[in-house]
C-alpha cells in the first residue's frame, strides 16, 4: 500500500542478550514526538484504532513477543481505500512498520507476553479516537482467531459503514 513502509531492523546478539536498532528518523521523514508501550497476552486483540482529528502516523515495533499487525487504509482518495494489510512483527524478525495518518491499526498478541512500542507524530487526543470493529464483514480481515480477548472499547467498535457515515 502506498506510503506504508516495512523496516528490517538490525539486531546484534551475543551471550549477554541483544541490542536492537528500532528506527532512524531520517528513513521515515517525520518527527515522532509521542511514544507509548503496550503489553498484551496471547489472543489479546487491540483495534482497529485511529484518530479522526490530529490523525497520527505511527511507527510500530515489537520489543518482546510476536504480534499480527493489521492496518486498514481509510484515506478516502486512496486507490487502496478499505483494503487491509497484515504482517507479523516480532522481537526475533526485527521487522517494524511505519503507518501513515489515515490508516486504522490493530494488533493481535501471538506469544504469551507481547510488548509493543508505538512512536507517533501527534499526541493522543481521546475525544478524537475512533474504533472500527475488528471483525467487520466489509473488511473481511482474517485474524486467525474467532474469540479474541477484547476491551469494552474494542468490543463495541463501529462498523466501517457507521464510521464513514459519522466522519
Amino acid at each position: 500500500m502506498k506510503d506504508l513502509k516495512i523496516f528490517n531492523g538490525v539486531r546484534f546478539n551475543d551471550k549477554r542478550g541483544f541490542l536492537k536498532e528500532v528506527f532512524i528518523e531520517k528513513e521515515i521523514k517525520q518527527k515522532l514526538k509521542f511514544s507509548i508501550v503496550s503489553k498484551s497476552k496471547r489472543n489479546v486483540l487491540r483495534g482497529l484504532h485511529l484518530q479522526k482529528k490530529n490523525a497520527q502516523s505511527k511507527f510500530v515495533s515489537v520489543i518482546k513477543g510476536k504480534v499480527l499487525d493489521v492496518v486498514v487504509d481509510l484515506r478516502k482518495n486512496s486507490k487502496t481505500f478499505g483494503k487491509n494489510f497484515k504482517i507479523i512483527l516480532s522481537d526475533k524478525n526485527c521487522k517494524s512498520i511505519f503507518i501513515p495518518a489515515g490508516f486504522a491499526h490493530g494488533i493481535l498478541g501471538l506469544d504469551k507476553e507481547n510488548i509493543v512500542l508505538y512512536s507517533c507524530n501527534n499526541y493522543r487526543n481521546a475525544k478524537s479516537e475512533r474504533t472500527i470493529k475488528w471483525n467487520d464483514s466489509t473488511l473481511n480481515i482474517n485474524w486467525g482467531i474467532k474469540k479474541p480477548v477484547l476491551s469494552k472499547k474494542d468490543k463495541y467498535g463501529k462498523s466501517l459503514k457507521e464510521y464513514l457515515l459519522k466522519n
